[in-house]
């Protein structure tokens, strides 16, 4: 069987190289004799693998020394919660930025630990666009300034990191993280998810910078202390071992592709050409602040909504899966992360086109 090209909003495609390596090693890793999944996390062959995906992170992302990196699970919807209870100390505030539906359930997650200030919100746009950082409402008072650098449901997408007015800025970088090179320096906290551009869910990959740790209340479990699990290499219980290796696996091909720079133009032409196919049709139309679209996930509404399921019948038939949208939000959505072969644009595009000219 032929594989399809997956738009999936995560989990999502892998690289075939990463998929192959992991089908060669599964059942003996470096003459082991055994698969990952059975070794020991405290053994020195996982160790071994564990010190490389950390390392290889740093590298990727220039991690500097007085941050650390911790490899937790729970997903970054677990952060939502944890991350007030880590960063508060004896503040009771906290800014946060509404863009879309996600940074909107981590507003609503934070509430019970505590005041939620929604310093902006684009709401009333339907979430299409980035409220200008000027009208940003930020209490200087509050713990840190929350925000979330890329929609994956409504397509929306910050070009360049904000301005916190000198509180740590804490980012949700699930969808985009590895995509564009940021500068760590300037924020407090990093966190994301495993399953869009670092390999399989599973494992949710917090960077934080060190004074930021240790105001965590004493009622909060070890395993969600973010000190806690600094000291204990992130291994306070048995860590999803085999998405750690999975994950190491795409870091070096993130490296073998040039690193993240490299990525980030290769993302640069996959979305141009999705979205001058979407902006040249009279079918496809995208609603999105032409200032602010995402270069991950391009959601597009077609002109006749009874089309839409013809549509995606025959994308699948076609080998394009995963082309819904969000049941929120209705539609497609296409998501095209770092291991989005630009061929897979190219068929996707080649597909709207046919199906536009034949409907």
């Amino acid at each position: 069987m032929s594989r399809i090209f997956n738009f999936s909003a995560g989990p999502s495609s892998l690289p075939e190289v990463v998929l192959e390596q992991a089908k060669n090693e599964l059942l003996d890793w470096r003459g082991s004799g055994m698969s990952v999944m059975e070794m020991s996390h405290r053994g020195k062959q996982f160790s071994s693998i564990a010190e490389e995906l950390e390392a290889d992170l740093r590298a990727l992302m220039r991690i500097p020394e007085n941050y650390r990196v911790l490899f937790l699970q729970g997903g970054a919807s677990a952060q939502f919660s944890f991350i007030p209870q880590n960063l508060l100390g004896d503040k009771t505030k906290a800014c946060y930025v509404k863009t879309g539906a996600w940074s909107e359930k981590t507003i609503k997650d934070a509430k019970p630990y505590c005041d939620a200030i929604v310093s902006a919100s684009s709401e009333s746009s339907h979430f299409t666009t980035i409220p200008d950082v000027s009208s940003w409402e930020i209490d200087t008072d509050a713990a840190y300034l929350h925000y979330t650098s890329n929609e994956t449901i409504h397509g929306v997408e910050f070009n360049v990191t904000p301005d916190s007015k000198g509180l740590p800025l804490v980012c949700d970088m699930s969808s985009n993280i590895l995509s564009r090179p940021v500068d760590v320096n300037e924020f407090g906290l990093i966190y994301a998810g495993s399953q869009k551009n670092m390999g399989a869910a599973g494992v949710t990959v917090v960077i934080v910078r060190e004074d930021l740790l240790g105001k965590c209340s004493k009622i909060v479990p070890p395993v969600f202390n973010y000190a806690e699990q600094a000291k204990n290499q992130s291994m306070l219980n048995t860590p999803t071992t085999y998405s750690w290796y999975l994950m190491g696996l795409v870091l070096k091909w993130v490296q073998a592709q040039g690193g993240v720079s490299a990525m980030e133009q290769r993302n640069i032409a996959k979305a141009a050409k999705l979205y001058q196919a979407i902006d040249t049709s009279d079918l496809y139309h995208n609603p999105v602040d032409l200032a602010f679209r995402s270069r991950m996930n391009v959601p597009f509404i077609l002109a006749d909504e009874s089309l839409d399921k013809a549509f995606l019948t025959a994308a699948e038939a076609a080998g394009l899966n995963e082309l819904k949208g969000h049941r929120s939000v209705g539609g497609m959505r296409a998501s095209i992360y770092n291991a989005m072969p630009e061929s897979g644009v190219d068929a996707l595009i080649s597909f709207m086109q046919e199906f536009e000219r034949t409907r």
